[in-house]
């Protein structure tokens, strides 16, 4: 795509942040007329990260590329088997927006997967643009580094804990706009949902063992996910997709919290049960039951009848304004943006993409 400079980026992020009105949420009997009521027997596409795939969750996924680590046990899997769809699970741990709307290596855009009959499209992306799950295993390479030297081991190499310039929070929430722009230009009658990350850390001053990292580090990833979070809800807000805000209904299920839904980094930990800082079986059964929960307050009926009957967190559908016009990729990043270490357009940067 050509390139945009910073200057246009930025100020189309700032005045979507600024210049959007508070929104309302629709009545659950305010739905679209042009979707369907039963999504049994459609097709659906999940898109998204690792807190999508589900890597190293058991039981893996056969089919899909080894590398992206799908699960039988993710979310998206959980979801089309309450309604009864054709999933096409697009999922990859590691994957950034650019690998949504383009090619990563040999595994196709996810957002091809996309076409007029799809019904259901799901949405975890954008994490990594920004290293946020990057971030919590450099952090915790870099406390337990700092111990072991402490006892007299040997120094230990360990990635940067990066701060993302506000260049890329721009670019990242410009590349999900196009998202959603080119799904709704693909699948008109799909309906959209975004899916926030999970909180993975508690508030200040309560780290604890299965959290090992420092609360300086600590605050540079709280920070990330509260800008993601809102970048999310803007996008969504933007173009009338459904906010499953996963971000407030695991802030209580954190590794520290009496019942996780993230694994945290445990000392000694084999694997087993997932990777470490991503989501547990509990984590991707929660996440399918509040998107869910959703779903079926927009009037769409599940096959399963066990769906859960607390509400979780606010999650607002709201009537689309515009769309806007396409978004393209910078050809070139401004100084500011090299010189602080950017998680996207670094070719080093792929080993702290989960």
């Amino acid at each position: 795509m050509p390139g945009i400079r910073f200057s246009r980026l930025a100020a189309t992020a700032i005045a979507l942040c600024c210049a959007m009105p508070a929104v309302q949420a629709r009545a659950d009997a305010d739905v679209v007329s042009t979707v369907d009521d039963t999504l049994a027997g459609q097709r659906y596409v999940a898109i998204g990260s690792s807190f999508a795939a589900g890597p190293m969750l058991p039981p893996a996924k056969p089919g899909g590329p080894a590398r992206c680590g799908q699960s039988m046990s993710n979310y998206p899997t959980l979801l089309s088997e309450y309604f009864g769809m054709v999933l096409t699970d697009r999922s990859c741990s590691g994957a950034t927006t650019d690998n949504v709307l383009g090619p990563w290596g040999d595994i196709p855009p996810q957002i091809n997967a996309v076409t007029s009959q799809t019904r259901l499209v799901t949405l975890t992306i954008g994490g990594n643009d920004l290293n946020y799950v990057g971030n919590l295993f450099n952090a915790t390479c870099a406390y337990r580094a700092r111990q072991s030297l402490a006892a007299g081991g040997k120094p230990r190499p360990c990635g940067a804990v990066k701060i993302p310039t506000e260049y890329d929070y721009a670019r990242d929430e410009m590349q999900l706009m196009e998202i959603a722009r080119r799904i709704r230009t693909q699948a008109p009658r799909a309906r959209i949902v975004f899916v926030q990350y999970l909180t993975p850390l508690p508030a200040p001053g309560k780290l604890c063992a299965d959290t090992p990292i420092s609360e300086e580090h600590a605050a540079i990833i709280r920070q990330i996910g509260v800008r993601l979070a809102d970048i999310t809800t803007r996008v969504a807000s933007a173009n009338g997709a459904l906010l499953v805000s996963m971000n407030q209904s695991s802030a209580t299920h954190t590794p520290c919290d009496t019942v996780p839904w993230l694994i945290g980094s445990p000392e000694g930990y084999d694997g087993r049960m997932g990777l470490q800082w991503h989501l547990n079986f509990a984590g991707m059964e929660a996440t399918a039951n509040d998107i869910a929960w959703w779903l079926t307050r927009t009037g769409v009926k599940p096959v399963k009848p066990n769906l859960p009957q607390v509400a979780p967190p606010p999650a607002p559908l709201v009537t689309p304004p515009p769309v806007p016009a396409p978004t393209t990729k910078p050809a070139t990043k401004p100084a500011a943006a090299t010189t602080s270490g950017t998680a996207t357009g670094n070719s080093n940067s792929n080993r702290n993409r989960r």
